[in-house]
């Protein structure tokens, strides 16, 4: 009896080893990778999700699974398993939350289709291991036109405002510079940002004072001559001024002070007013006649100085009867009647007074366009 029951424990212990080597046998061995995480396993699960199950890894529909969770399990199969992280991407301050099972920033940006150019900004940097909750910046970079002192360049830059892209370029401002637009004005694509490089300097100079003419009446001597009683002299002062220099160049210059260094002295000049005597009768006069082409001109006409080549001041005299001539055909100095004008000197020339021709002064333009040009009579006074 006691063999017998020595014999049934030896059955039962076989038939208990026999059928767990065939419950274990019957496993399926299957090649897991669970968050980048490989593994061998044996199972019996009939589906993916039952796999899971069984291993009480919760898995949800942001998680990539692969094959799918409903997929029927193969011996030898290979099966992928990503967790779904929460990621925050902020670009150019707009925010977005998405579920991701990148493995890093990089994949990150391919799977949501974000290119970057090489000035763009991004934190963390592409190589970074995707973390749960993580925060990723990306600031895409603009382009703008940097004009500083004059000199132009193409630049690229992430700043926000004006004030953050001159410190990101390393720009420093003096004291009196400007920038345009203002330092706290936002930065768009294709701004261009203008730096007017300001300096106030001091510039000291030497100055010449030019003296004035002063003419005194001579009744001594014969009207239209002029003699110099005292000759005049520059003064020199010095002045300080305070000049803006904007990019190099001058914009504004403001008188700070000045100093006399030489005191001017004014030129003295007596004009005669003694009449010359042509009071004689028509009838009685002696001299060459001639005809002649005139013109008229003023003490003010373009290129004219107001003095005639005797020296006689046309402008402190302007009632002088006065004729330009041809110094070959009526000598300077010669007393002549002119039909229509009068008694007049020869006392100046001219540059197109050539031959048979004189230019008769008169004081005002209206006179001297009313004379016009004509022919008329002359007589050399002897």
């Amino acid at each position: 009896m006691k063999r017998l029951a020595i014999i049934f424990a030896s059955f039962v212990v076989l038939a208990a080893t026999l059928g767990f080597s065939y419950y274990e046998g019957s496993k399926k061995t299957l090649a897991l990778t669970l968050d980048g995480q490989q593994k061998e396993i044996k199972t019996h699960a009939e589906t993916v999700k039952d796999l899971f199950a069984e291993l009480g890894i919760p898995v949800t529909s942001k998680d990539y699974l692969s094959p799918s969770a409903n997929a029927k399990v193969k011996d030898n199969q290979k099966i992928v398993w990503k967790q779904a992280k929460q990621v925050q991407i902020v670009q150019d301050n707009e925010k977005k939350t998405i579920w991701t099972t990148a493995g890093t920033v990089a994949e990150l940006l391919k799977e949501q289709s974000i290119v970057l150019n090489e000035q763009d900004e991004i934190t963390p940097r592409p190589q970074e291991t995707i973390k749960n909750k993580m925060g990723i910046s990306i600031k895409f970079a603009l382009h703008l036109t940097l004009v500083d002192g004059g000199n132009e360049q193409q630049v690229w830059s992430t700043s926000a405002t004006v004030a953050d892209f001159l410190t990101q370029q390393g720009i420093k401002l003096n004291e009196y510079d400007r920038v345009e637009p203002s330092l706290s004005g936002t930065v768009k694509k294709d701004d261009v940002i203008n730096i007017i490089r300001v300096e106030k300097v001091t510039d000291v100079v030497e100055e010449p004072v030019h003296f004035a003419v002063i003419t005194k009446k001579d009744e001594s001597l014969e009207k239209g001559k002029q003699i110099t009683v005292k000759e005049g002299r520059q003064g020199l002062v010095s002045r300080e001024y305070e000049v803006i220099m904007e990019n190099g160049k001058e914009v504004s210059r403001k008188l700070m002070g000045e100093q006399s260094l030489r005191e001017k002295l004014d030129k003295v000049v007596a004009v005669g007013t003694k009449e010359l005597d042509f009071q004689v009768s028509r009838g009685a006069e002696t001299g060459t006649e001639l005809y002649v082409n005139t013109t008229a001109y003023t003490a003010y006409c373009n290129g004219c100085s107001g003095t005639t080549a005797t020296g006689f001041d046309l402008r402190a005299n302007p009632a002088a009867k006065v004729i330009a001539v041809d110094p070959r055909v009526i000598p300077l100095g010669t007393k002549v009647y002119v039909e229509g004008y009068g008694y007049a000197v020869a006392s100046d020339t001219g540059g197109a007074i050539k031959g048979h021709k004189i230019d008769v002064f008169f004081p005002t333009k209206a006179e001297a366009f009313r004379w016009g040009v004509r022919k008329v009579k002359i007589k050399i006074l002897e």
